[in-house]
């Protein structure tokens, strides 16, 4: 599969590939093209194996519009909607390796739901003392 035109519409990215097929992808994993200007992100290159934003450091390949479910959900959407948690502090909280902390983010592991509930769970502790300050 190769996309050949890509758009942007309501916080995701759309492509079509060569055999005319219409897929699409949240861009809330690719914080700097989230954040871009309208010129910014129309100023890309698309290659044999994705797209690049060269100015934005940014890269997105064909294979991530494969995705079973495009839309970020569960502790991944959590993460990722909220930049000002630092991962590294929250795992450490969390007595789990950054490493995994952010396999879970950018979705290559999927949590238990236990894990999940106690990711949630440190979260909200971090949002209660914070409110308490």
């Amino acid at each position: 599969m190769k996309i050949k035109r890509i758009w942007f519409k309501n916080d995701r990215l759309y492509g079509q590939t060569d055999d005319g097929r219409i897929l699409w992808q949240s861009l809330l994993p690719y914080r700097r093209l989230s954040s871009a200007s309208d010129e910014e992100r129309n100023d890309y290159e698309i290659s044999d194996s994705g797209i690049k934003w060269e100015k934005l450091n940014e890269n997105v390949s064909f294979g991530s519009f494969g995705n079973e479910e495009p839309e970020t959900l569960g502790i991944s959407k959590v993460l990722l909607s909220h930049p000002e948690l630092n991962m590294s502090a929250v795992a450490r909280r969390l007595g789990i390796q950054q490493s995994l902390l952010a396999a879970y983010l950018n979705g290559s592991k999927k949590p238990s739901k236990e894990r999940s509930d106690e990711i949630l769970k440190t979260i909200r502790a971090i949002g209660h003392e914070l409110a308490s300050v």
